[in-house]
């Protein structure tokens, strides 16, 4: 190599821009630039538009202080925090326990569960609207498929299930469980036919079988992937308000309200949207640690791989 061309290489070495270029475009340049940007522009503006100019808008909307010293005032806010706390602790944690042990049940490999496995399905697959109004009425006092059953077989009224605070937030548990339980069970499902079975060949040979099987290969392959769900389905579970508003209306008298159906009621129905904002954006002590969890969470499972 010339000295000239000796040169050239240390100038290119020690150029920060071309480094920097290298380093942000990959060697992109020229005409490949032009193609990427504009194949890129339309994510960006749609990113701009939809995720970051909403999130910015709704801080300014909730950034007066005076709104929170009027929720902390209102007495309905701390009802829906604790109903809030015991949906989304009793709902996740009850509701992964039972997909975990349903997807080793839908393990077998029997022709008549892999039929039940598509009945199974078919709540989580169904619209949130019919779902979660077919429970409302199978529960209503007065009409229901329950009341009534109870009425044919035994001769006598039930209760008026959604007339009482404890039985309402029940039965908003309840809906939330049924509708989203066949998809954690089959996001288990695909998590456990993933384990080889090298490993309960393995544990056959040394004489594990059933809990000790279960305990010493099963579990401890499976407890990233149910501490990733639990994250996730906790996520989830603050902000919805699909089972609350239609199962039982947040009655009687708002005392099954949670947070995400509160904050609707803010917005929309009493016409405080500042308020319903600044109400929603109370949980975001608890979200945004659980999300940067569960993002350190997936990137040590990348690093895994």
């Amino acid at each position: 190599m010339s000295v000239t061309q000796q040169a050239l290489a240390v100038g290119r070495a020690l150029d920060p821009t071309r480094s920097a270029r290298q380093r942000w475009f990959g060697g992109v340049h020229g005409a490949d630039y032009v193609w990427a940007a504009a194949f890129a522009l339309p994510y960006v503006a749609v990113f701009f538009a939809f995720v970051l100019y909403p999130i910015a808008y709704g801080l300014w909307l909730g950034s007066d202080p005076e709104l929170y010293a009027q929720l902390f005032a209102d007495p309905r806010y701390f009802t829906a925090v604790i109903n809030t706390v015991i949906y989304v602790g009793v709902g996740v944690n009850l509701k992964m326990a039972l997909a975990f042990l349903l997807s080793g049940f839908f393990m077998r490999k029997r022709w008549w569960i892999k039929a039940l496995l598509v009945i199974f399905i078919l709540p989580w697959a169904t619209p949130a609207l019919p779902a979660y109004m077919s429970i409302h009425w199978f529960m209503n006092g007065q009409w229901g498929m329950l009341n009534n059953v109870l009425w044919m077989l035994f001769g006598i009224d039930g209760p008026v299930y959604l007339n009482s605070h404890w039985s309402g937030l029940a039965a908003n548990i309840g809906a939330y469980i049924w509708k989203n339980l066949p998809f954690w069970t089959i996001i288990l499902l695909a998590g456990r036919m993933a384990v080889p079975q090298e490993l309960y060949e393995a544990a056959d040979v040394d004489g594990a079988t059933g809990l000790r099987r279960f305990a010493h290969v099963t579990f401890p392959l499976m407890a990233n992937l149910y501490f990733v769900c639990i994250l996730l389905d906790t996520v989830f579970a603050l902000g919805d308000f699909n089972a609350t508003f239609f199962v039982s209306g947040g009655g009687p008298a708002m005392s099954t309200e949670v947070l995400a159906t509160l904050g609707i009621r803010y917005a929309y129905t009493v016409a405080l949207p500042r308020l319903g904002v600044a109400e929603v954006m109370t949980a975001l002590p608890v979200l945004i640690p659980l999300v940067y969890i569960l993002m350190r969470k997936l990137r040590m499972s990348e690093a895994q791989l």
